[in-house]
Order: structure tokens, then C-alpha cells, then sequence
């Protein structure tokens, strides 16, 4: 076992196999957080820099929760874990700044579907050009091996845990 700081300065215990040891403090929710927290953080700044400067985090949770087709907003809120009213008010706000456009809903004539706007659809390109520079560090630290067991293991645990 080697020890290693972690960006805090902490020392945390990493075994040969490249394991966390038993001591370092964080439980697995936290250490998936952090790195999709520093991604997020990356993706924001290169998308404020870009002029999408007007939508908040919040609003982002709902927005990548859109289906291709478009989706419904009670399926929205349900999937950002937040009341309806909620998500009304923050597709509200994607709606003004032009990111969403509500459209008839093929299936059900009272229902309205959240689309993305051609505006929105160049926030999702410039978001995913990011994330793939971002992934790409991440391979380069990992490894090709180590990235895709990571994917592959994330993939596994999204399938129980992504409602």
C-alpha cells in the first residue's frame, strides 16, 4: 500500500491494486460526486465562456434529463427528483432564454413535450465536446484499461440506481 495526497493536502492510503484503502475517509456517493463535480465545473465555465451564460445548475439538471423526442414535464421532474411545480418554473426559464420550446404531444393532445431549441442543441454540442476533453484526461490518468472498467462498472450501477 502507497500513500498519496489528495488535492486537500490529506493523505489517503491507495492499495497496489489501485484501491482505496479502508481508511480514506470518503464513502463511494462522494467519490463519484467529485469528479462529476469537477467536470460539471468544467463544462460551465467553457459554456459561460461561450455566451451561455443564462441558465443555473438547476435548470441543467432538467435539461439533460430531456429525451430526444421530448419529454414530458411530470417525467422531468420525477427524473430531477424535484416537484412539478419546480421543474415548471425552471423550464420556464430554459423557455425565455430559448434553450426548450413546448411542443403538442403526438400522443396525447392535452399533453405538451419540453423539445431543445436550436439553442439548446448548440449548448449540448459545445457541452459535449468538453466532456470528451475531459473524459479524454481522464483516460490518460486511468489508463484505456481503467476507463473503460470504470464506464463499464458506472454503466452497471446506473442501471439499478437511475430511475
Amino acid at each position: 500500500m502507497t500513500a498519496t495526497a489528495g488535492r486537500d493536502g490529506l493523505e489517503r492510503g491507495v492499495s497496489d491494486d489501485g484501491a482505496p484503502s479502508g481508511g480514506s475517509g470518503m464513502n463511494t456517493g462522494v467519490l463519484l460526486f467529485i469528479p462529476y463535480r469537477a467536470m460539471e465545473r468544467r463544462v460551465f465555465d467553457a459554456l459561460r465562456r461561450a455566451g451561455f451564460d443564462d441558465f443555473t445548475v438547476a435548470q441543467a439538471k432538467v435539461f439533460q434529463r430531456i429525451d430526444a423526442g421530448g419529454s414530458r414535464l411530470t417525467d422531468l421532474a420525477e427524473h430531477a427528483q424535484i416537484t412539478k411545480q419546480s421543474a415548471q418554473l425552471l423550464v420556464d426559464g430554459l423557455e425565455r432564454a430559448g434553450y426548450v420550446r413546448r411542443v403538442p404531444d403526438p400522443t396525447d393532445a392535452r399533453a405538451r413535450l419540453i423539445v431543445v431549441a436550436p439553442r439548446g442543441a448548440e449548448l449540448v454540442e459545445r457541452s459535449a465536446q468538453v466532456v470528451g476533453e475531459v473524459e479524454r484526461e481522464w483516460e490518460a490518468h486511468l489508463g484505456t484499461r481503467g476507463m473503460h472498467t470504470l464506464r463499464r462498472l458506472l454503466t452497471r450501477l446506473a442501471d439499478i440506481t437511475d430511475y
